[in-house]
């Protein structure tokens, strides 16, 4: 579950109310019943309008200090392309965030990239597992996932190998995100991949290793129009289970009976968490001095298998500013503590929120 976009389409030159628009077929809508197919579906599905592969990490150096990643590649698909066999034509938009977080310095780093599709530009390929957004790129080599990116001194260069088999979120083929026929995506995440490389702070390159989750989602028409943002939670424990799990938030301020979950067990096998089996209560608040929002910055997570205490790393990991989505959203690394099936647990994750500073918007 992550950004759904809004993006600046002034940016661009896109086709004007005068240009003859390519006679399309409708975008691609999630449906139940689909039938995935790896590795064709770790690559770029251009039938449907939205799609991210996202990818988040909790590292050490040798020196034992922490930190957290985050390195997202979006494609947006445009409803009217122009007709144009060139290698440049805009039929798909595409952007990227990168984010380090620095638990030692308490420092957060982000960037964003934002590009029409061409050569060197940005771009997905559909038989193969290469994404890119001018030197940022996503690509894969015997089973295993490399990012690359680099701005003003910061970045990452990361090897990551699952460990665990590929899980498929929500129902039927679909993870559902509203009532309607389409409210829904096609969901699935590698939930522990062994981490190694090197991330760049202050232009010095420094070894680490860790664990990464991967996301991988496609859709066109998502979320019910009630909805102004949702608290979406990805967590390793060190009993090897992971749990993913969203909250919708509607206008009222409550909880979206379409929220829902998986939990990962540790032989790989998992069960999908419907809404009415968890909750998710904030217990602490930060209030941003970038943008003056105020977010949770501590949560209590109750489900049949235990309670879990949900706190960030530090608070400000808020991304804002931004050219690429409207608004900001707070995307940070996490540490658990609780206990889970009656022992105690420990263990890191990630958490996203989004709407805080206004609802969010779609186009």
């Amino acid at each position: 579950m992550h950004l759904v976009i809004t993006f600046l389409a002034l940016f661009f030159s896109l086709p004007s109310a005068d240009a003859e628009p390519q006679k399309l077929a409708p975008f691609q809508q999630a449906l139940p019943g689909y039938n995935y197919q790896f590795p064709r579906d770790d690559f770029s599905h251009d039938r449907f309008r939205i799609e991210w592969w996202y990818y988040t990490g909790n590292l050490k150096d040798e020196k034992d200090r922490s930190f957290g990643y985050q390195l997202t590649f979006f494609r947006v698909g445009l409803d009217n392309p122009i007709d144009n066999p060139s290698a440049w034509k805009i039929d798909n938009i595409y952007f990227a965030h990168m984010t380090v977080s620095d638990i030692h310095e308490n420092k957060f780093h982000f960037f964003e990239r934002i590009n029409r599709k061409g050569i060197n530009n940005a771009g997905a390929e559909s038989d193969r597992l290469h994404v890119w957004n001018e030197d940022w790129s996503l690509t894969s080599k015997d089973k295993s996932h490399h990012l690359k990116a680099q701005e003003n001194g910061t970045g990452l260069d990361l090897k990551l190998t699952p460990i665990k088999k590929r899980v498929l979120h929500g129902m039927e083929g679909i993870s559902k995100k509203g009532s309607g026929s389409g409210n829904a995506s096609h969901y699935f995440s590698f939930t522990r991949m062994e981490t190694t490389g090197q991330l760049l702070l202050k232009g010095e390159a420094v070894p680490v290793r860790g664990t990464s989750w991967m996301d991988h989602e496609f859709s066109s028409n998502q979320l019910n129009e009630n909805l102004v943002g949702w608290d979406w939670f990805s967590i390793k424990l060190d009993n090897k289970t992971e749990l993913m799990l969203y909250q919708l938030r509607d206008k009222n301020g409550g909880k979206d009976p379409h929220s829902s979950g998986t939990l990962i067990f540790a032989d790989g096998q998992s069960r999908h968490i419907a809404d009415n089996e968890f909750s998710i209560t904030a217990n602490k608040f930060w209030t941003s001095p970038h943008t003056k929002a105020t977010y949770p910055a501590g949560w209590t997570l109750t489900l049949p298998e235990g309670v879990l205490n949900i706190t960030p790393d530090f608070p400000d990991q808020e991304l804002y500013n931004l050219r690429s989505i409207s608004g900001s959203y707070w995307e940070g690394s996490v540490s658990i503590t609780g206990k889970f099936q009656g022992k105690k647990v420990a263990g890191k994750g990630y958490v996203e929120l989004v709407g805080y500073q206004k609802p969010l918007t779609t186009q």
